[in-house]
């Protein structure tokens, strides 16, 4: 077993899990447009437009979470960031469903 960790890891892993879920959503909105660019079709361009603007929504979301991280400690997260964390991950579910449709 290892000893205690030090009182700054924990934020600094919530601080990586941030930019690698706002990486896995790049990766999800690149194949959006990939796969509209292969299927010229306008539903298929709705939904990389649509993948788009959902990772622009995330990446603000998680660069403010990211830069709260960096300050004072957090007391609590309210319900903004999560609300809007939970519809980016919905639009892109709904992408999903679209593209592969």
């Amino acid at each position: 077993m290892n000893g205690p960790e030090p009182p700054g890891a924990q934020p600094e892993r919530t601080r990586l899990a941030w930019r690698r879920t706002t990486l896995a959503f790049a990766v999800v909105a690149a194949l959006a447009v990939r796969s509209a660019l292969h299927d010229p079709a306008p539903a298929a361009y709705g939904a990389a437009a649509l993948g788009a603007l959902a990772w622009l929504g995330f990446l603000v979301v998680a660069h403010r979470r990211i830069r709260a991280l960096a300050g004072a400690a957090i007391a609590g997260t309210g319900g903004g960031p999560v609300r809007a964390t939970v519809l980016c991950a919905l639009v892109m579910a709904l992408l999903g469903v679209v593209l592969l449709w």
